[in-house]
Protein backbone atom coordinates (compact mmCIF):
# COMPACT_ATOMS: atom_id res chain seq x y z
CA UNK A 1 0.00 0.00 0.00
CA UNK A 2 1.44 3.03 -1.06
CA UNK A 3 1.53 5.53 1.65
CA UNK A 4 0.23 9.21 0.49
CA UNK A 5 2.51 12.39 0.19
CA UNK A 6 2.73 14.98 2.78
CA UNK A 7 5.42 17.11 2.15
CA UNK A 8 4.13 20.69 2.17
CA UNK A 9 4.53 22.45 -1.54
CA UNK A 10 5.50 26.04 -1.36
CA UNK A 11 4.17 28.05 -1.11
CA UNK A 12 2.62 26.16 1.97
CA UNK A 13 -0.58 28.20 3.14
CA UNK A 14 -0.02 30.43 6.70
CA UNK A 15 -2.85 30.29 9.34
CA UNK A 16 -3.58 34.13 8.45
CA UNK A 17 -4.37 32.62 5.13
CA UNK A 18 -6.56 30.31 6.37
CA UNK A 19 -8.40 32.54 8.46
CA UNK A 20 -9.01 35.27 6.05
CA UNK A 21 -10.56 32.84 3.59
CA UNK A 22 -12.56 31.72 6.03
CA UNK A 23 -13.92 34.97 6.90
CA UNK A 24 -13.07 34.45 11.04
CA UNK A 25 -10.22 37.49 10.62
CA UNK A 26 -13.25 40.01 11.07
CA UNK A 27 -15.03 38.00 13.76
CA UNK A 28 -11.98 37.34 16.02
CA UNK A 29 -11.13 41.85 15.50
CA UNK A 30 -14.73 42.25 16.77
CA UNK A 31 -14.35 39.96 19.47
CA UNK A 32 -14.47 41.28 23.24
CA UNK A 33 -10.94 41.16 25.20
CA UNK A 34 -12.18 41.12 28.61
CA UNK A 35 -14.04 38.52 30.90
CA UNK A 36 -17.88 38.66 28.94
CA UNK A 37 -16.03 36.96 25.73
CA UNK A 38 -15.02 33.92 28.39
CA UNK A 39 -17.98 33.97 29.69
CA UNK A 40 -20.02 33.89 26.17
CA UNK A 41 -17.79 30.42 25.36
CA UNK A 42 -19.14 29.25 28.40
CA UNK A 43 -16.91 29.73 30.64
CA UNK A 44 -18.77 30.37 34.11
CA UNK A 45 -16.88 32.19 36.92
CA UNK A 46 -17.52 31.68 40.46
CA UNK A 47 -18.00 35.26 41.08
CA UNK A 48 -20.41 37.54 38.39
CA UNK A 49 -21.32 40.63 38.34
CA UNK A 50 -23.41 43.26 36.07
CA UNK A 51 -21.35 46.07 34.43
CA UNK A 52 -22.96 48.56 36.62
CA UNK A 53 -22.46 46.06 39.80
CA UNK A 54 -18.11 46.44 38.87
CA UNK A 55 -19.01 50.10 38.23
CA UNK A 56 -20.01 50.51 41.83
CA UNK A 57 -17.33 48.89 43.11
CA UNK A 58 -14.37 49.91 41.28
CA UNK A 59 -13.22 53.41 40.03
CA UNK A 60 -13.19 54.01 36.57
CA UNK A 61 -9.16 52.92 36.11
CA UNK A 62 -9.85 50.06 37.58
CA UNK A 63 -13.27 49.03 35.56
CA UNK A 64 -10.80 49.71 32.47
CA UNK A 65 -8.44 47.65 34.01
CA UNK A 66 -9.51 44.73 35.46
CA UNK A 67 -13.03 44.35 33.32
CA UNK A 68 -11.78 45.68 29.98
CA UNK A 69 -8.32 44.31 29.84
CA UNK A 70 -6.67 47.77 29.63
CA UNK A 71 -2.90 49.09 31.22
CA UNK A 72 -2.10 50.96 33.82
CA UNK A 73 0.80 52.87 32.72
CA UNK A 74 4.16 52.46 34.11
CA UNK A 75 5.33 53.14 37.73
CA UNK A 76 1.67 54.66 38.13
CA UNK A 77 0.75 52.01 40.84
CA UNK A 78 2.08 52.27 44.52
CA UNK A 79 2.62 48.50 44.41
CA UNK A 80 5.26 49.27 41.86
CA UNK A 81 7.70 50.18 44.69
CA UNK A 82 6.38 48.15 47.96
CA UNK A 83 8.30 45.78 49.40
CA UNK A 84 6.86 44.91 52.41
CA UNK A 85 6.20 40.97 52.82
CA UNK A 86 2.43 40.31 52.46
CA UNK A 87 -0.23 38.75 50.08
CA UNK A 88 -1.32 40.17 47.14
CA UNK A 89 -5.35 39.31 46.31
CA UNK A 90 -7.87 39.79 43.47
CA UNK A 91 -9.15 43.45 43.72
CA UNK A 92 -12.31 42.02 42.09
CA UNK A 93 -12.93 39.34 44.47
CA UNK A 94 -10.45 38.91 47.21
CA UNK A 95 -8.97 35.69 45.76
CA UNK A 96 -5.47 35.44 47.00
CA UNK A 97 -3.26 35.47 43.83
CA UNK A 98 0.48 36.14 44.84
CA UNK A 99 3.03 35.88 47.58
CA UNK A 100 5.01 38.99 48.56
CA UNK A 101 7.90 36.23 48.72
CA UNK A 102 7.61 35.66 44.60
CA UNK A 103 7.75 39.31 43.71
CA UNK A 104 10.74 39.87 41.33
CA UNK A 105 12.62 43.26 41.56
CA UNK A 106 11.91 44.34 37.85
CA UNK A 107 12.67 48.11 36.87
CA UNK A 108 10.30 48.15 34.26
CA UNK A 109 6.78 49.98 35.90
CA UNK A 110 4.56 47.15 37.02
CA UNK A 111 4.56 44.59 39.47
CA UNK A 112 6.64 41.24 38.58
CA UNK A 113 6.16 37.64 40.18
CA UNK A 114 7.86 34.36 39.31
CA UNK A 115 4.32 32.56 39.82
CA UNK A 116 0.80 33.06 41.15
CA UNK A 117 -0.99 30.91 43.79
CA UNK A 118 -1.64 27.25 42.21
CA UNK A 119 -5.06 27.35 40.73
CA UNK A 120 -5.58 31.14 41.00
CA UNK A 121 -4.86 32.81 37.55
CA UNK A 122 -5.84 31.58 34.48
CA UNK A 123 -4.94 32.63 30.78
CA UNK A 124 -5.76 33.58 27.72
CA UNK A 125 -4.45 34.73 23.92
CA UNK A 126 -4.20 38.92 23.81
CA UNK A 127 -2.62 40.58 20.72
CA UNK A 128 -1.62 41.83 19.11
CA UNK A 129 -2.54 45.12 20.78
CA UNK A 130 -1.78 48.13 18.84
CA UNK A 131 -1.83 50.39 21.56
CA UNK A 132 1.46 48.62 22.52
CA UNK A 133 3.08 49.18 19.82
CA UNK A 134 2.97 45.94 18.23
CA UNK A 135 2.08 45.69 14.16
CA UNK A 136 -1.69 44.36 14.17
CA UNK A 137 -0.88 42.05 10.68
CA UNK A 138 1.95 39.97 12.56
CA UNK A 139 0.81 36.47 14.58
CA UNK A 140 2.48 38.12 17.57
CA UNK A 141 0.00 37.55 20.48
CA UNK A 142 0.60 37.41 24.09
CA UNK A 143 -0.38 35.56 27.27
CA UNK A 144 -3.05 37.30 29.31
CA UNK A 145 -3.48 36.66 32.78
CA UNK A 146 -6.80 36.96 34.41
CA UNK A 147 -8.39 35.74 38.08
CA UNK A 148 -9.89 32.78 37.40
CA UNK A 149 -12.53 33.60 40.08
CA UNK A 150 -14.22 36.09 38.51
CA UNK A 151 -12.17 36.76 35.61
CA UNK A 152 -10.94 39.90 36.08
CA UNK A 153 -7.56 41.09 34.01
CA UNK A 154 -4.57 41.20 35.77
CA UNK A 155 -1.57 41.51 32.96
CA UNK A 156 0.52 39.22 30.94
CA UNK A 157 2.86 36.35 31.29
CA UNK A 158 5.64 37.70 29.77
CA UNK A 159 9.58 36.61 29.03
CA UNK A 160 11.89 39.25 30.58
CA UNK A 161 15.33 39.14 31.22
CA UNK A 162 15.03 35.59 29.97
CA UNK A 163 12.67 34.55 32.70
CA UNK A 164 8.91 33.84 32.12
CA UNK A 165 6.93 36.40 34.68
CA UNK A 166 3.73 37.52 35.46
CA UNK A 167 3.88 41.08 34.76
CA UNK A 168 0.47 42.48 36.83
CA UNK A 169 -1.07 45.61 36.74
CA UNK A 170 -0.86 46.93 40.64
CA UNK A 171 -4.32 48.46 39.48
CA UNK A 172 -5.81 44.61 39.58
CA UNK A 173 -4.49 43.67 43.51
CA UNK A 174 -5.27 44.06 46.84
CA UNK A 175 -2.13 44.37 48.83
CA UNK A 176 -2.18 43.21 52.33
CA UNK A 177 1.08 43.26 54.43
CA UNK A 178 2.18 40.72 56.69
Amino acid sequence: MTQPDRTLRWPAPTRRDFLAATGLTAAAAAAPRHAAAAQSAGFAFEITRTDDEWRAMLTQDEFRILRRGGTELPGSSELWTETRPGDYCCKGCDLLLYRGAWREPVDKGWVFFRHSEENAVLTGIDGPVAEYGMDPYTDLTMIEAHCRRCGSHLGHILLVDGIVLHCINGTSLAFTPL
